[in-house]
């Protein structure tokens, strides 16, 4: 049907692969994330068996779904902190760590902890307001909270202070094509000695964004111990879009067009993601292989996505592939899983919702 994520679960496995090997080159332990994927169990099993053995859960609804589907995690709670309801469940069910943003969460944390007889290890994420901060993940300790409040939090009977975060850490520079530190990591820094004068020797440094096999020298060489890879698990990091990777594609948006009005053809919509940068379609055309190239227009920002409008004409009913950068969770959109396509024999897995839901016999 229209509105279809397509993804290609052997490519997964070997970009997770040699993302796995070039971590341990450089000595760097990895959290999966996989809501740019829709959070899907097959896809993070995938992962799992090639190398990355435990995820970082975006939001409390991602850790549902990997604890319902029994995936290890190994990290929650970074950009969005775990609701009180859940949080018995949680540390009940194991995670590596859990990020916290502040003194009040984390007595409320130990608290459940100590009721559970668990030792619960964190990383506290820390910003200044040099850092760069994308709105609706506002939160953390500033540099001076940290330093009054580190000793009060070092008390708590059932919380381990294990180490810092930030996000992002690291971003492309677009006009010289390179992964490069942002300011956060000046706050980490200066984060790090404070843990270290209260005794909190060789913390880890937990810094995610861009996490692929070309930001491996650079995280080792920034003093990071954990990376978070998400968009190099299928190829689709702002680094793939300019430069030929190690990682390869593994996904394509599938629609068709519905209708056509005046000059412009329109296609199904449901997948549109705002910072996806989707500009262009390859159109079916007669015969198996021959396609057209046509831009995509912009959408407003107040507009829903029912339909997305190109800048030429074609039948109802014709194929339309595109490849934006992809954030499932957010979209309406089915995920259809496909092994053996590099083989010739192309095998469909499984339908599932955008939230990793598989979905009921007889839907597409």
């Amino acid at each position: 049907m229209p509105d279809t994520y397509v993804i290609d679960l052997d490519r997964i496995e070997e970009n997770a692969g040699k993302i796995a090997k070039a971590a341990s080159d450089n000595e760097i332990e990895l959290f999966y994330m996989t809501k740019q994927l829709g959070r899907n169990p097959i896809i993070a099993q995938t992962i799992a068996d090639a190398g990355i053995e435990k995820a970082v859960a975006v939001d409390f609804r991602e850790a549902e779904i990997l604890m319902h589907n029994k995936l290890a995690l190994g990290n929650i709670g970074h950009l969005v902190q775990v609701p009180r309801k859940l949080l018995e469940k949680i540390v009940q069910y194991g995670t590596k760590y859990m990020t916290e943003f502040t003194l009040e969460n984390l007595h409320f944390l130990n608290q459940t902890a100590y009721a559970l007889n668990k030792q619960q290890k964190v990383l506290l994420k820390v910003v200044a307001d040099s850092d760069i901060v994308y709105p609706g993940q506002t939160g953390g300790f500033t540099l001076r909270q940290l330093q009054e409040q580190l000793s009060e939090i070092q008390s708590l009977s059932n919380v381990i202070i294990s180490g810092i975060t930030t996000f992002p850490a690291i971003l492309l520079n677009e006009e010289r094509k390179l992964l490069e530190a942002t300011p956060n990591l000046e706050t980490i820094m200066a984060a790090q000695k404070i843990l270290e004068a209260h005794g909190i020797e060789n913390p880890v440094i937990d810094l995610p964004s861009a996490t692929s096999c070309a930001s491996m020298p650079l995280l080792k060489k920034i003093g990071a111990t954990v990376g978070e890879p998400g968009h190099a698990l299928s190829g689709t990091t702002p680094l793939h879009a300019v430069t030929e990777q190690p990682e390869q594609t593994a996904y394509c948006y599938l629609s068709e067009i519905s209708h056509s009005f005046k000059e412009h053809s329109y296609f199904y919509g449901g997948g549109y993601y705002r910072r996806g940068h989707l500009t262009h379609a390859l159109v079916k055309m007669k015969g198996d292989h021959e396609t057209s190239c046509a831009k995509v227009l912009p959408l407003e920002s107040t507009s829903i996505d029912y339909y997305l409008e190109l800048d030429k004409l074609y039948n109802s009913g014709t194929a339309v592939i595109c490849c934006p950068r992809s954030q499932i969770f957010v979209t309406r959109s089915t995920v259809a899983l496909i092994k053996g396509l590099h083989k010739g024999k192309p095998e469909l897995i499984g339908l599932y919702d955008s939230l990793g839901k598989e979905l009921p016999e007889g839907m597409k």
